[in-house]
C-alpha cells in the first residue's frame, strides 16, 4: 500500500514536470510575438515621425539617379 502511494506520487511529479517543460516553448513563442509587435510599432512610429525627411531623401536620391543632382 505504501509503495502504491509512493508510485502514484512519483507519477504525479513526473507529469507536473512534463507540463512545465512543455510550456517553455509556448512562453518563448509568446515573448517573440510581443517583441515582434513592439518592433513593428517602433518602425511604424519612426516612419510616421520622419515622413518628411524620408520623402526628401528619396526625392534627392531619385534626382541623382536622373543625373540632375547638384554635385
Amino acid at each position: 500500500m505504501l509503495t502504491d502511494a509512493a508510485l502514484r506520487m512519483l507519477i504525479a511529479m513526473q507529469l507536473m514536470s512534463f507540463r512545465v517543460r512543455s510550456e517553455r516553448g509556448q512562453t518563448l513563442a509568446e515573448y517573440s510575438l510581443i517583441i515582434s509587435a513592439i518592433a513593428v510599432a517602433a518602425v511604424t512610429i519612426s516612419v510616421i515621425t520622419f515622413r518628411e525627411a524620408l520623402a526628401g531623401a528619396f526625392d534627392s536620391a531619385s534626382r541623382c539617379l536622373d543625373g540632375s543632382c547638384g554635385s
